[in-house]
């Protein structure tokens, strides 16, 4: 197969997709290796535009610094895809795989491969030497050998391919600092596979420990991705479904999740009761899980997995059933301020969001919202939203504007300004009784009780402190 096994051969890499992967992947890869030169690439030109500007089209904390120091030395965007692969040795594809539309159902959903596959076949057609060509996006097992039966098919004569998957596990919000000090760095490949293996761990080597650097079949890269974000995915479940038992009972979730986290085989992380886990990754891959399951014939395999998603789903209706059911004649006409909108806070990401979900929810109920997130713009609230028949809401410029004349505030992202905001001034433009819903459990309740807030939490029932 491909035969690249000193560090010093790989000199250019490309990188097609230039989204929440591949944009900080590359940089951080710029960064670490001078003398390699990377190059990110689009179809889209406004996208493409946005890197090489002042304002990223991604927000990461330290993601700024890192592009403006390695851009136009060794870090690229560019729209002419064609000249970036024809010039590397490796090319990373990191375009989008959602579900595919039609495939939900209680057997999980389908990746849509499409872009992959079509990357796949523009790399055979470009490729003019012998190049690796590299999994970044999440991608179902088996993806691999799809893509490379596409490049055995499209390839020029005498061009050859290893097809690698080497799995992001990154987290929005701390990209950066996962890229720098990664738990670990997978890269499978097939049993012929093992220089191309060597000749990308040679480019991690540059900063990441090599015990740190494991290789391994590429179906078993492949289904690591899914197993880590399903496993997580399954704990955010686990933690809310004791906090429904907490709520019933006058259990408080986070002392429970403390008595839990001690235990270390369990640990803490990962057992913080919320609304429920949104972003691209976890309910797409858990759904993948689903499908994959059903699809080899392990009926109970996906429905344990399909479970972890009903109970995410289930979570985020019943904390909608608490703010409802707070006031006596429900939530229609009442003007309830919504703090956040991202699916978590440190990234301006609202795929999946449950903010999304609960918001439409108590639209659909009649209330009228007032929202405000520092970091998810306009555009982006009103593609998720329908105000529908009698529900209305409003985006807001700052947290107490969205507040002015409430009846309630609805905390749905953990950002830290709410913690500190100034709630006696909050308090005094609200209507009465003000209440607060904190969706994370990240406000100073006994604070805000004595202010004269009435306060609901995640995991508490009413009225117990």
């Amino acid at each position: 197969m491909v035969s690249i096994d000193a560090e010093h051969t790989v000199t250019h890499v490309c990188c097609i997709g230039a989204g929440y992967v591949g944009g900080p992947t590359s940089a951080v890869m710029a960064h670490k290796c001078p003398n390699i030169q990377f190059t990110v690439v689009d179809t889209d030109a406004k996208r493409i535009h946005a890197w090489n500007s002042d304002r990223l089209p991604v927000y990461e904390p330290g993601l700024d610094s890192l592009v403006q120091m390695q851009r136009n030395r060794n870090l690229h965007f560019s729209t002419d895809i064609d000249e970036a692969i024809c010039n590397a040795q490796i090319v990373m594809i990191a375009v989008n795989t959602p579900s595919m539309q039609g495939t939900h159902s209680k057997q999980g959903a389908q990746a849509d491969l499409r872009q992959v596959e079509a990357c796949a076949q523009r790399v055979a057609q470009c490729a003019r030497h012998n190049t690796i060509v590299v999994e970044k996006s999440t991608v179902p097992c088996g993806t691999g050998d799809i893509v490379a039966r596409i490049l055995r098919e499209h390839a020029r004569p005498h061009v050859e391919f290893s097809v690698l998957a080497n799995p992001e596990f990154l987290s929005e919000g701390t990209a950066v600092r996962d890229l720098l000090h990664p738990d670990r760095v997978i890269i499978g490949g097939a049993d012929a596979d093992d220089r191309a293996q060597q000749a990308l761990a040679s480019v991690y080597a540059h900063w990441v420990p090599r015990d740190r650097i494991i290789t391994m079949g590429r179906w078993s890269a492949e289904l690591a991705k899914l197993a880590s974000n399903a496993m997580l995915a399954q704990r955010v479940s686990s933690i809310n479904s004791l906090s429904a038992v907490c709520e019933a009972t006058g259990a408080d979730v986070q002392q429970v999740a403390r008595a839990c986290g001690l235990d270390s085989r369990i640990g803490a992380e990962f057992l913080r009761a919320s609304v429920g886990f949104g972003g691209s990754c976890f309910s797409k891959d858990v759904a993948s899980l689903v499908w994959l399951s059903a699809s080899l014939g392990l009926p109970d395999v996906a429905e344990y997995w399909d479970n972890v998603l009903k109970m995410n789903d289930s979570h985020m209706q019943r904390f909608t059933r608490r703010i409802v059911s707070a006031f006596d004649l429900g939530v229609r006409g009442i003007k309830i301020a919504v703090w956040g909108f991202a699916f978590k806070s440190g990234t301006g990401d609202a795929r999946n969001t449950p903010a999304a979900r609960i918001c439409q929810m108590l639209l659909d109920q009649g209330a009228q919202l007032a929202i405000y997130d520092p970091m998810v713009p306009e555009s982006q609230v009103r593609e998720k939203l329908d105000a529908g028949k009698d529900g209305s809401y409003v985006v807001c410029a700052d947290a107490v504007t969205a507040a002015v004349d409430a009846q309630a505030i609805v905390v749905l992202t953990p950002w830290p300004e709410f913690r500190s905001a100034n709630w006696h001034i909050v308090f005094d433009m609200m209507g009465r009784p003000a209440r607060v819903f904190d969706g994370h459990n990240v406000l100073d309740r006994q604070l805000l009780e004595h202010i004269g807030f009435v306060v609901t939490t995640v995991g508490v029932r009413n009225g117990v402190v």
